[in-house]
């Protein structure tokens, strides 16, 4: 019979080094500073072994607490700049977009929905959505999930 995983949820200054190393080498992997996994451990300063060693065994963990996520649906005119000021909109508002799905324009608008986090702890929140509305172009903008 197999044995079940247990899993802990440990701050980051109690890891061991090595853990942090593994971490930030799969990061280098994915974000594409590092294209193979040679090239990954020299980075970080660790060998192969210890990265293929541990390399599943280490995730990070998201914590909800510290980062709030928004939904939110729009009807835009299909207008080149619209949808890039919405994103500016999302930017400035220290915003990190998360998803963008856009249907095929239809009649002249189009149905926008955008997925965004922002850290909690980051400055006062202003008010997207009804910074969003104000634009020439979005004919409507509603939160449909997180923040209301």
């Amino acid at each position: 019979m197999a044995k079940l995983a247990k899993y802990y949820i440990i701050e980051e200054s109690a890891l061991p080094e090595i853990f942090l190393k593994v971490a930030q080498t799969t990061f280098n992997l994915e974000s594409g500073n590092a294209s193979t996994v040679g090239e990954a451990v020299r980075q970080t300063g660790i060998s192969r072994s210890a990265y293929y060693k541990y390399r599943d065994k280490i995730k990070p963990f998201f914590d909800t607490a510290s980062a709030s996520v928004v939904t939110i649906h729009m009807v835009l005119l299909d207008r080149p700049g619209v949808l890039s000021q919405i994103l500016n909109e999302f930017a400035s508002s220290e915003y990190n977009i998360l998803t963008i799905n856009q249907s095929i324009p239809v009649n002249g608008v189009a149905s926008v929905t955008v997925s965004a986090e922002k850290d909690n702890r980051s400055g006062i929140k202003q008010n997207l959505i009804e910074n969003i509305r104000s634009h020439d172009g979005v004919i409507k903008a509603e939160i449909i999930a997180g923040e209301r």
